[in-house]
């Protein structure tokens, strides 16, 4: 998603960018602590380059649960970020972290402004409105191989070099992706699969591909923030809105 980062920054946005887990699995050759303390760098390295704030990770690899002290952290950073565009993973990808960090990010913002919420540390509620939007799975498939298509397409032609160099901080995942699951060059990879999203969405030669989430609970029925301010880089797959409608 950092093609739409970027775009959001050089709209006027601000960013914020928070990894739950912490990455200690990561690694065939690393200790624990040595290897968190080499991906928390490489985050912060990553958020420099596009002027985003960091968040602190909150637990273990392998430990992302949809448990009242997990979400109850993450509304924590809700509410300090008060974020109007929330960006989340799949509900559906190949790793059950990916799919429970998305999970822990929609609850935590529908509590965002339920006074009784647990939330830790204790901010205080927000009552503002956001709209959640899901990246596409890794390799643009669900679990079960099915090909996923987007709702609407992000044009980030403009600012691939900026993405690729975004992903390259992470060098970390980079040795251990290569290692461990046959990825060759994940740059590589990720420019080749947002040329595939682009070809997806028709018009753009790189893209990156987005489903909105209801607005039950975090907005009005209308808004699409994300349309709103990338104006003609951001196109809605009308064929995607009438399949919602069954038609």
């Amino acid at each position: 998603m950092a093609g739409t980062l970027i775009l959001l920054k050089n709209a006027g946005w601000d960013l914020h960018y928070m990894n739950i887990a912490n990455g200690n699995c990561g690694t065939e050759t690393e200790e624990s602590e040595r290897i968190i303390a080499v991906r928390r760098q490489e985050a912060l390295d990553a958020c420099k380059l596009i002027g985003a704030r960091h968040y602190e990770s909150i637990t273990n690899d392998l430990e992302i649960y949809h448990t009242t002290e997990v979400v109850a952290k993450v509304v924590a950073v809700v509410r300090q970020a008060r974020p109007r565009i929330l960006l989340l993973m799949s509900p559906t990808d190949y790793m059950e972290d990916h799919m429970n960090a998305c999970r822990v990010g929609v609850t935590a913002a529908f509590a965002r402004g339920m006074r009784n919420a647990p939330c830790g540390p204790p901010v205080p509620p927000i009552s503002d409105e956001v709209t959640l939007y899901h990246a596409q799975p890794i390799a643009l498939r669900d679990p079960l191989r099915r090909s996923v298509p987007a709702g609407q397409y992000v044009d980030i032609s403009s600012v691939m070099k900026m993405k690729r160099e975004m992903l390259a901080a992470h060098r970390s995942q980079k040795e251990w992706l290569d290692a461990s699951q046959g990825l060759d060059s994940y740059l590589d990879t990720m420019e080749m699969l947002s040329r595939e999203v682009g070809r997806m969405s028709g018009v753009f030669e790189y893209a990156e591909g987005w489903r909105r989430h209801s607005h039950l609970g975090f907005s009005a029925a209308d808004q699409d923030p994300l349309s709103e301010v990338l104006g003609d880089r951001c196109i809605v797959d009308q064929e995607y809105e009438r399949s919602l409608d069954g038609s």
